[in-house]
Parts: structure tokens; C-alpha cells; sequence
């Protein structure tokens, strides 16, 4: 049985190592689950076994490779209850970081396709829920703070999921920028007539 689990793990790393290699070198629409299972020695329903779909293959993948970056710091910062400055910091520091790096900047691609198309992902991790950034913001309704933060998310994914765009200028102070103008978003009062 433990063996059983453990191949069973091994192919599902398999999946997501071939699932990386193949959207390295080819679009996500061009890459196949067929082929994603021939790049793993898979079996032709391994996919389907091991996730469901190819877009929940994706969001493991995303999941898998990112959560890391996350979890720790913002589950410290929550814990002390930091403020807003510091929680985005926390948020786009590991983009910067992604952003220099030819796979990290395929995994950039890869989250803004899927968050910004609002693909259905079932992420599972809670970093990567709008329901776990619900309530912190301070004087703000679980509504109102989800709706800022989706505005935040879509503007720090878009901004670094995009890195081929002409234009695209990470340097220092374009990132300071985003940074003030995210923080600027989700501390700012509310409008009385909403």
C-alpha cells in the first residue's frame, strides 16, 4: 500500500515537472494533456486521475511552485496583524523575485492567464482564496475588502504576468509605484453612495 501511494505521489510530480517543461517552450492552448502525459510516462489518464482536468493540473502547478513564497510570511504577518504596507510588500517581493527568473516568469504567465481570464481554478491553497484576504482591512465589510483585494490582485498579476509587453518597466520605482498605488487602493476611505 505505502508503495501504491508513493508511485502514485511520484507520478504526480511527474505531471507537473512535464506540465512545466512542455508551457516553457509552448502555449498553454497548444499544450495537451496527451502530451503532458507522454513527457511524464504516464499513462493517457493520469492527468485526469491525479487532478480532473488540465486546468486543475495548472492551478496544482501554480499552487505547488508559489504557495511556498506566500504561506510563512503572510500567515506571520496575519498572526501579529501587520498592516496593510507591510502585507503587500509581503505580496509582490516574491513577483519581483519570479519576475527574474525564466520559470518563475512562466508560472507569472501562467497565474495571469488563469486569474485574469477568471478560468475557475479551485485553488485550494488559502493564500490563493479571496475568502482568506476577507476582513483585513480595517473598517472595511467582507465584500468591500474581497472587492479591493481582487482589484489588487488583478493589477499586481496583470503588471508582472505580462513581462513580454512592450513597456513593461520593473524597475525599482515602477515596482514602488504599483506598490504605493496597490496600498493607496486598499487603504483608501469609502464612498458614501455605494
Amino acid at each position: 500500500m505505502a508503495e501504491q501511494v508513493q508511485n502514485s505521489a511520484g507520478t504526480r510530480e511527474r505531471l507537473l515537472a512535464a506540465a512545466e517543461q512542455l508551457l516553457l517552450t509552448g502555449r498553454y492552448d497548444e499544450v495537451s494533456v496527451r502530451g503532458i502525459c507522454a513527457a511524464a510516462g504516464a499513462n493517457s489518464a493520469a492527468v485526469h486521475y491525479h487532478f480532473g482536468s488540465k486546468e486543475a493540473l495548472v492551478a496544482a502547478l501554480i499552487e505547488d511552485r508559489l504557495g511556498a513564497l506566500w504561506d510563512t510570511r503572510l500567515t506571520e504577518l496575519v498572526a501579529r496583524q501587520a498592516g496593510v504596507a507591510e502585507v503587500v510588500d509581503a505580496v509582490i517581493e516574491p513577483f519581483v523575485d519570479l519576475a527574474a527568473d525564466p520559470v518563475g516568469r512562466l508560472h507569472l504567465r501562467l497565474m495571469a492567464q488563469f486569474v485574469l481570464g477568471r478560468r475557475p481554478m479551485g485553488f485550494s491553497r488559502p493564500w490563493f482564496r479571496l475568502d482568506t484576504w476577507d476582513g483585513m482591512l480595517p473598517g472595511l465589510g467582507e465584500r468591500e475588502s474581497r472587492r479591493r483585494w481582487m482589484l489588487a490582485f488583478d493589477l499586481i498579476i496583470m503588471r508582472f504576468g505580462n513581462l513580454e509587453a512592450p513597456g513593461s518597466d520593473l524597475s525599482t520605482g515602477a515596482v514602488a509605484t504599483l506598490r504605493d498605488f496597490v496600498v493607496a487602493g486598499l487603504t483608501a476611505p469609502t464612498g458614501e453612495n455605494r
